[in-house]
């Protein structure tokens, strides 16, 4: 299996080797894609494009549609866990398409507009990592009780419990609730891992999901390279 490698994820623009990037814990709802992106130039200096602004409307015109059917199937798989994804605890894909269609849905960064856009309209969550600030190995599991991080500038915190999360050397980093602060990105970044948490009740759904975010990061001259998740 050919995938950037633990060594090569700590180290920029470093070529791929044959190793795991992400191990996964045994799951039987998890359909999972992952990839990394390397961007021309730091997220602060670097402009999204119009087309790529443009698809953060609920009505503009994409390649999928989220529904009733995604909408379950990503909430059945959070729940498997024990995890709670409802009122503030719901997957954040839910929280864009109610922003998209309340008009407030802004541009944020490149790397976090093109995840947001395919997030909308795909339905399903999706985690953006700042290599940079994270910590190899990285794996995916289900958090133990206990655990919590800050997801946001201001200090609050969620209750990971039960929740499908991914996890450094430090602990539990991203989910498909909420992103930790600590490794979400900000103007320096240049490599991100995004997390695209599929299901197995949507089959193909994330694979061609992150096919097109691929596309999506392309048209703005960053670069991707696939990071498959090991068991």
């Amino acid at each position: 299996m050919t995938t950037c490698s633990e060594e090569a994820l700590a180290q920029p623009r470093r070529s791929c080797r044959v190793r795991r990037v992400l191990t996964l814990s045994a799951h039987p709802l998890l359909e999972v894609a992952a990839f990394v992106t390397t961007f021309p130039a730091p997220l602060g200096e670097l402009q999204g494009s119009d087309a790529l602004r443009g698809l953060l409307s609920d009505k503009a015109s994409a390649p999928f549609r989220s529904d009733d059917a995604v909408r379950s199937a990503v909430r059945d798989l959070l729940r498997h866990g024990g995890y709670k994804p409802t009122g503030r605890g719901k997957p954040a894909s839910e929280y864009l398409i109610r922003a998209a269609e309340g008009g407030s849905l802004a541009p944020i960064n490149a790397a976090v507009d093109a995840c947001n856009a395919v997030s909308l309209h795909t339905g399903l969550p999706i985690s953006v990592i700042d290599l940079d600030r994270a910590r190899p190995p990285l794996r995916i599991e289900v958090a133990p009780a206990g655990s919590r991080y800050v997801f946001n500038a201001s200090g609050q915190e969620i209750d990971l419990e039960g929740l499908l999360c991914v996890f450094d050397a430090d602990g539990p980093c991203a989910n498909a609730v909420k992103d930790a602060q600590r490794t979400k990105t900000h103007a320096g970044t240049t490599r991100t891992l995004s997390v695209l948490w599929g299901s197995r009740a949507l089959p193909g759904r994330a694979a061609g999901a992150a096919a097109w975010y691929k596309e999506l990061l392309a048209g703005i001259g960053a670069a991707t390279s696939d990071a498959p998740i090991a068991a």
